[in-house]
């Protein structure tokens, strides 16, 4: 999603990473943190929230590399558009990963 675009309200995004990776990452992403054996994880944003659902998907398999997967599920309630786009750009910024 480009910077410009509005962040809608649902939306779903693939991720190359493992559970065990997702479960680390979340409580500097969102200051939430996963409960053990769930695949779902709420945050408090303003007077609203994000739900967060992820599933771990079958490897991307490259010749001899195999990318770990996941398909994660966002659904904002009650955040407007403002509110939105900055929790997204801050969650982006702590997944960027290396990179050229």
């Amino acid at each position: 999603m480009s910077s410009s675009a509005p962040i809608p309200e649902t939306f779903e995004r693939e991720y190359g990473c493992t559970d065990v990776e997702w479960r680390r990452w979340m409580p500097e992403a969102t200051g939430a943190t996963t409960a053990p054996g769930r695949f779902c994880l709420r945050v408090p944003i303003a007077a609203g929230a994000l739900t967060l659902d992820w599933q771990v998907l079958t490897p991307r398999v490259i010749a001899l590399v195999r990318m770990p997967r996941m398909r994660v599920a966002f659904s904002f309630e009650g955040v407007s558009a403002d509110q939105r786009a900055t929790f997204m750009r801050r969650f982006d910024l702590h997944l960027q990963r290396g990179g050229g």
